[in-house]
C-alpha cells in the first residue's frame, strides 16, 4: 500500500489483479485498466499464478499536460484532481468509450518501450487524449462519498505507513508506530486490520522482508548484513520469515536469481 501526488493508470494484461483503493476491492481483468486519483492509498496484486504477469503502468502529474497556471488545467485537470469523490475510475475492455482510452494506453506503454523521436509528445497527445474523454463523461462517472471518520482513518494510516518505511531498518515497536499516528495500540491495530488486513507489527515485518528481497541481488552483501540492514536481529527468523512469505529461502532465492 502507497501512495503519490502523482496521477497513475495501470492496466491488466494477461490474468486478474487485485486493485485496492483504500478499503475497497476492485478486480481488473485481462484488458481493463484503472486510473488511481492523486493521493489515493492503493495497493496491487496479482490474483493467480506464480510467475509474475505484465502490468504496464504510468505515473503521471497533470502538469505533464498542461502547466498548473494554465487554464487548460484549470479547466479540465483540476476539477478531476480534487474530486474527493472520484478516487479511481476503471476502463473496462468491453466498454465503448473505456476502449478509446484503453487504446491510448497501448499506445502510450508502446512509446515508452521504444522511445522513438519525439515519443514524449506522443505520449503526452494520448495523456489529453485520456482526461478529455475523463472530462467528458464526468457526470457520470461513479463517485463514491467518503465520510469524516473514513478521512480520518485514511490520514492515520498513511501516517503509521510512513513511520514503517521510513524506520524499518531500525528497532521499531507497536507503540511507536501508534505514536506516529497519535493514537492509541488498539485503535492502531484496528486501522492496519481494516486497510492491511494484517496488525502493524506483521505490516512492518512485510515490509522489511520486502526491501531484503530487493537487496538479494546485491551479492557483496551477506545474509546477514541484509538482514541486520532491514531491521532483524536474526538470520534464522528472517530466514525462516522470508521463506514463509515467498515460499523458498533467501540463499535459494539468491542462488534462483529470483
Amino acid at each position: 500500500m502507497h501512495w503519490h501526488h502523482d496521477f497513475e493508470i495501470v492496466t491488466a494484461l494477461c490474468g486478474v489483479l487485485d486493485v485496492q483503493i483504500g478499503r475497497k476491492h476492485i478486480l481488473l481483468e485481462a484488458g481493463d485498466s484503472i486510473f488511481v486519483n492523486q493521493n489515493m492509498l492503493h495497493g496491487i496484486q496479482q490474483v493467480d499464478g506464480h510467475a509474475p504477469d505484465p502490468m504496464p503502468n504510468i505515473v503521471f502529474l497533470g502538469a505533464a499536460i498542461a502547466p498548473e497556471t494554465s487554464s487548460i488545467y484549470k479547466k479540465y485537470i483540476w476539477p478531476i484532481a480534487c474530486c474527493d469523490t472520484l478516487p479511481f475510475i476503471v476502463f473496462k475492455h468491453n466498454e465503448r468509450w473505456h476502449q478509446k482510452i484503453n487504446a491510448s494506453l497501448r499506445d502510450i506503454y508502446c512509446q515508452m518501450t521504444e522511445k522513438s523521436q519525439c515519443y514524449e509528445m506522443a505520449v503526452q497527445r494520448e495523456l489529453s487524449n485520456i482526461f478529455e474523454s475523463i472530462f467528458l463523461h464526468f457526470k457520470d462517472l461513479p463517485k463514491f462519498e467518503t465520510t469524516h471518520i473514513q478521512m480520518n482513518a485514511r490520514i492515520r494510516i498513511q501516517k503509521m505507513l510512513s513511520y514503517i518505511y521510513e524506520h524499518y531498518a531500525e528497532t521499531v515497536t507497536l507503540e511507536d508506530i501508534a505514536k506516529s499516528a497519535n493514537i492509541s495500540r488498539s485503535e492502531a491495530g484496528r486501522c492496519f486490520n481494516i486497510y492491511m488486513g494484517c496488525s502493524p507489527v506483521e505490516a512492518l515485518i512485510q515490509y522489511r522482508l520486502q526491501m531484503a528481497y530487493r537487496m538479494l541481488t546485491d551479492v557483496t552483501l551477506s545474509l546477514r548484513e541484509i538482514s541486520e540492514a532491514c531491521g532483524f536481529n536474526s538470520v534464522n527468523y528472517f530466514s525462516r520469515r522470508f521463506k514463509k512469505m515467498y515460499g523458498y529461502t533467501p540463499g535459494l532465492s539468491r542462488a534462483l536469481g529470483k
